[in-house]
């Protein structure tokens, strides 16, 4: 049995009442200085120092958990190896019973067999029917060597069954007694689990309020610079869950992540994601066309009956829509029914014969032989429904928050403040909305160059910001050998190269201006069209600002493995820092 310590209790005592005083001391005093950025900072500072003390306080109680834990899985190991001593006497006794049962029914045959034997028994038959002295002692040894027999056999199954009583006795014992030992471990470990969830709790708090005023602080810097920091509110998770934010929390210690709005999207046109959301919401198809087109919709009567498909020839414009696989058939029928107009519009207006490639639009001869039913009839109930006015009729999975076309993909048309959390997309779950890209291709089983995860040491991402300063000032340098140092590892582009190592990029970039060898932070700003404009770092070197479209290619010629920022033409992406 697992006995937990006074000082166990103690330790829980004084970190309860550390947390008690922080709660009841958690008036931050207003401090009004001229400057509101002053102001919020002395707010900063005050509940960081209750947040530390709260970390402090919680510390020696993570630490026993720690031993408590140690001992509990040692006592299980214990419980378990017993239980199966338990599983096996049990199994034992049965197999015993049932020898017991056998050699007593041979009993009862041989006591009914003597019984029948004593009837008929007569000395002086016996001695009459024997023909000498000899026979006759012979017989009558015999019949005392049975009953002999019988006697021990009597006996010995007396003395099992008083044995299979005792045995039974300790094993409802054990089982009786292990399986309060189970509950109390389980009381022990749930106890002290649910005061250190308590306190870190309590310090989220504190981490919640930092956050809220460091956001508050940063908004007056950003309107006084007129760029946006770009921040993450509540994203939906990758596809692949080691690419997501949620990793974040299994990432190593003082580590960086390069995470993209949106893969590879032209950002024009309707995103299917946002029109999904929209229509969950309560749009209708009519509305999303006019949110993301600007136009209204029209029954074009005069539309050609038919298209020219590329490898099949003539078809009816219904059966080639019906062929269109761009968004799953389970999705609103308002949105399935927007898709549709977007799909048609675009088919007649393109060049004919019409591709069946990402090139134009994605066609399936097998979906278009037997769609689904909840797609064939959003495609039937708009027919030769088109977008009204000369647009382009594009549209794409994820655009990353931000269309060319329509601008912000907010619900208020916003990109300042906690803008992804208001993002169609993000609220639709989108798993390409904020992923760090680090597979080859874009399956989330893709090759990953030995990498499980997306986070960069504090050496390789120093390795990416060296890369920078060296293209940016060569010296002598070689910049064609600013490759990923893994390229003959894992083929990338082609082929592979002669990639100079960390330390001989680093050596050139002391011949730069100076190498890169630690950073402590980073930030990351926006425009107002969906850009990433600036990475500013605070490294050994002191701050470095590099513009986002600088940043993304050294990024993408660096960085190991399959990592990459994959988008064309723009840059929209973040960099979280795990402290």
């Amino acid at each position: 049995m697992v006995r937990l310590s006074k000082r166990v209790f103690v330790v829980v005592a004084l970190t309860l009442s550390a947390v008690a005083v922080l709660l009841g001391s958690y008036q931050v005093s207003q401090v009004f200085a001229t400057d509101p950025v002053d102001d919020l900072q002395n707010q900063i500072n005050e509940l960081e120092k209750l947040k530390q003390l709260s970390v402090d306080a919680t510390k020696p109680l993570e630490k026993e958990l720690e031993t408590l834990e140690s001992r509990i899985d040692s006592a299980r190991k214990g419980i378990a190896s017993a239980k199966q001593q338990a599983t096996a006497l049990a199994k034992d006794i049965d197999e015993r019973e049932l020898d017991l049962a056998a050699r007593y029914e041979l009993l009862s045959k041989r006591i009914a067999d003597q019984y029948k034997r004593s009837r008929t028994f007569s000395p002086i038959m016996t001695l009459l029917s024997t023909d000498n002295a000899a026979q006759l002692t012979q017989d009558l040894a015999y019949r005392d060597s049975i009953k002999a027999h019988d006697n021990r056999l009597i006996q010995g199954i007396g003395s099992e069954i008083g044995k299979l009583e005792t045995d039974k006795a300790k094993l409802e014992s054990d089982q009786v007694r292990l399986a309060a030992l189970e509950k109390q471990l389980d009381t022990q470990a749930a106890f002290f689990k649910t005061e250190i969830t308590k306190a870190r709790s309590y310090q989220q708090e504190l981490s919640g309020k930092i956050a809220a005023l460091s956001a508050q602080q940063q908004a007056i810097i950003n309107a006084r610079s007129g760029t946006t920091t770009t921040s993450v509110g509540d994203v939906p998770l990758a596809d692949d869950f080691n690419a997501s934010i949620g990793f974040k929390s299994q990432a190593p210690g003082n580590s960086f992540a390069v995470f993209s709005f949106g893969a590879y999207t032209h950002r024009k046109g309707m995103s299917q994601y946002g029109a999904k959301k929209q229509a969950e919401n309560g749009k209708n198809y009519k509305d999303i066309i006019q949110w993301y087109y600007g136009k209204g919709v029209r029954k074009d009567d005069g539309m050609s009956g038919s298209i020219n498909v590329q490898g099949h020839g003539e078809m009816s414009m219904q059966k080639y829509l019906y062929g269109i696989a761009e968004m799953p058939s389970s999705w609103h029928p308002e949105a399935l029914k927007a898709q549709a107009i977007a799909a048609r519009s675009y088919a007649n207006r393109a060049s004919k014969p019409i591709c069946t490639t990402e090139a134009c639009q994605v066609f399936n001869k097998g979906k278009s032989d037997n769609p689904p039913e909840a797609w064939k009839k959003a495609v039937d109930d708009t027919e030769k429904e088109i977008i009204d006015g000369d647009v382009s009729a594009q549209y794409s999975s994820t655009a990353g928050g931000y269309l060319t076309t329509s601008g912000w993909d907010t619900t208020d048309r916003n990109g300042d403040g906690n803008w992804s959390s208001k993002a169609w997309e993000s609220m639709a779950g989108s798993p390409w909305f904020y992923k760090s890209w680090y597979r080859s291709g874009y399956s989330s089983s893709g090759a990953n160059c030995g990498r499980n995860h997306p986070w960069l040491s504090q050496e390789e991402f120093a390795d990416i910001i060296n890369a920078w300063i060296v293209r940016k000032n060569p010296g002598g340098a070689d910049v064609n050998r600013i490759q990923p140092v893994t390229i003959n590892d894992c083929n990338i582009g082609g082929g592979g190269g002669n990639p100079y190592s960390m330390s001989e990029l680093r050596d050139k970039a002391n011949g730069s201006g100076g190498a890169v060898t630690s950073i402590s932070s980073v930030s990351v700003s926006h425009s107002s069209s969906g850009v990433t404009t600036n990475v500013k770092l605070q490294t050994n070197r002191g701050e470095i600002n590099i513009p986002g479209s600088e940043f993304k290619e050294s990024f993408n010629l660096r960085a190991p493995g399959y990592l990459r920022i994959p988008q064309s033409g723009f840059s929209f992406f973040n960099i979280e820092h795990k402290q």
